[in-house]
Formats: structure tokens, sequence, C-alpha cells
């Protein structure tokens, strides 16, 4: 029975009340207009990738979705990864409905699952940008910086401060 209610209690806290609707990400290793060019196409290529729109200046990228519920954020990085670049960091747009966080509570988005990590408890609504923290979102000093345990990853799962 005990069993039974935490199992209750974890699906309760982990229901969507938020949903992703665009990520901004920048890349390194970038030297041309071309490099923007193969990463716009690599990011195309996704079933769930509507937009993508790149600033040449910063060597950023901004991509709205055509499928909110699908949105992988591993599989983006790989495409960039694919492409010969790497993410140096990456932010989602979450549109939040009244959810009360906390540092180390589960909130879903469509498929992807969201950590935040040194957030005092607090109440979100309406669109929140987001910072991923895991490896390959961010640069390895940084990564290195947060300690953000990998035995605490898993699939879909990602690491956000605010």
């Amino acid at each position: 029975m005990k069993n039974f209610l935490l199992l209750a209690v974890i699906l309760i806290t982990m229901t969507t009340h938020a949903q992703i609707t665009k990520v901004y990400f920048q890349a390194s290793g970038l030297t041309c207009s071309m490099c923007s060019n193969a990463i716009n196409k690599a990011l195309k290529s996704l079933d769930f990738v509507d937009k993508v729109t790149a600033n040449f200046k910063d060597y950023s990228f901004e991509v709205s979705f055509k499928l909110p519920d699908n949105i992988d954020f591993d599989r983006m990085r790989r495409k960039v990864e694919d492409a010969g670049f790497f993410v140096s960091a990456f932010f989602a747009t979450i549109n939040f409905n009244n959810l009360q966080i906390s540092s180390g509570q589960p909130v879903k988005a469509g498929a992807t699952t969201l950590l935040f990590v040194n957030s005092n408890p607090r109440l979100l609504n309406g669109e929140i940008r987001v910072k991923v923290l895991d490896k390959g979102f961010v640069s390895s000093k940084e990564y290195k910086n947060n300690a953000i345990s990998p035995s605490l990853s898993g699939p879909g799962t990602y690491h956000v401060s605010l």
C-alpha cells in the first residue's frame, strides 16, 4: 500500500503543467554563414522542429516547434554535433501554468522532465526562460561548476536553472 501511495504522489507531481514553446542556443566552432546553414538544415530535419532562425552575429539559433509534446533536447544537440559544432549555451522558453517549483522537483513538459537546480520554492506562471545545465548543453567549465550528478539524469531528463 505504501508503494502505491508513493507512486501516486510521484505521478501527480510529474503531471504536465508546462509546455516548451521555443529553444534558444548558442553554438561554438562556427566560422562563417555556411556553418550556420549546416546547423539550420540539420535541425530542420527533426520532425518536431517548425522553424529555425539564425543570428550570424553571435552564432545563436532560435527554434520553434510544431509538435510541442515530442521535443527532444538531446536529438537537437546531437544534430548540432553531427554538423561539426558544439552547443555552448541552451535555453528553453516554457509556458508554465501556476506551477509551484523547488530544487530537485521533477516537472513534466511534454516528454521532457525538468529538474530545477538551486531554486527557491516559487510559483511559475507564463512564459519563462530556463537554462539547461547538463553536459553538452553548457561549456565544460560551467558544467563542472554546477557539479550535477549524472546519476540523477536519464533520457529526457534535464537539470535547469531560472
